[in-house]
């Protein structure tokens, strides 16, 4: 594998702290590696229409946290032969001012070793990593993978996530704490639910983390919803549904800049 073009980049928690700091909401945007043959596209549309964040989907044949549009956004690309190691290749080549975050499975960081895993993300300059099937009582080894190759390892909790884990969680968390607004899987929904900011403004109490909102944010009322207790937003399966409907670069990317618009319009 070529050696990422997107070494430059400041790390991912260095990124969204100083987004946090400077008064703006972090918005991260989510694309599903090799959907399309084009698919980095996404990813330049994406960081041009104000995205702070770009998180990249390695897809994976049993993705137990993701819903509808997110597993149909998988096989999609898998049916068009897309693997890691093609979509890290594809990413290496790219020159972006963004960090990149992967998000995947454990079954495929544990298949070669946390350490190549790690190694090869941050080869092709991304510097954050989403696992969201690794428990926080059982990430130690991954942790510490991550932390040897310079990528930030983002854990998430959920409403239903006790206390003490939640405290655990904004203590090992690295680049942001990741906020599920809901039980369940991703996906879009009509309105986005209590539980999300409540979950957002707890964590903000036990960590000077940012702390991102995810699952279920669908409109850029949403996202202005999710900013008043959260310091960002992420947004995924709004965007796949649209590119599974056959969404070009350009849609996708005015669809992002309407979603900055609205975290803009909060006031920071």
């Amino acid at each position: 594998m070529t050696t990422g073009m997107n070494t430059v980049l400041s790390s991912l928690e260095t990124t969204t702290r100083a987004t946090r700091d400077a008064g703006r909401k972090v918005l991260a945007a989510y694309v599903t590696g090799g959907i399309t043959e084009n698919w980095t596209d996404y990813l330049r549309a994406s960081e041009q229409a104000g995205a702070d964040v770009l998180e990249i989907g390695l897809p994976f044949s049993d993705p137990m946290l993701d819903g509808p549009t997110i597993q149909r956004a998988s096989d999609r690309a898998l049916s068009r032969g897309a693997t890691v190691g093609r979509i890290l290749d594809d990413v290496a080549a790219l020159e972006l001012s963004v960090p990149l975050v992967a998000m995947t499975y454990a079954n495929l960081v544990f298949h070669d070793g946390p350490d190549r895993f790690c190694g090869a993300l941050r080869d092709a300059g991304v510097t954050g990593l989403i696992v969201p099937d690794v428990p926080v009582d059982e990430v130690a080894p991954l942790s510490g993978a991550a932390r040897r190759h310079g990528v930030d390892l983002v854990l998430l909790a959920a409403p239903s996530t006790s206390s003490e884990r939640r405290r655990e969680i904004a203590r090992r968390s690295r680049g942001f704490v990741y906020a599920v607004s809901l039980m369940g899987t991703t996906g879009e929904r009509t309105e986005l639910h209590d539980s999300g900011p409540e979950l957002a403004r707890s964590l903000t109490q036990l960590t000077d983390l940012p702390v991102l909102l995810g699952f279920g944010v669908s409109s850029p009322e949403h996202a202005a919803t999710a900013a008043r207790s959260a310091d960002g937003v992420v947004v995924a399966s709004a965007l796949m549904r649209r590119v599974l409907d056959g969404a070009g670069a350009t849609e996708i990317g005015a669809r992002v800049a309407r979603m900055r618009a609205a975290l803009d319009s909060t006031g920071g």
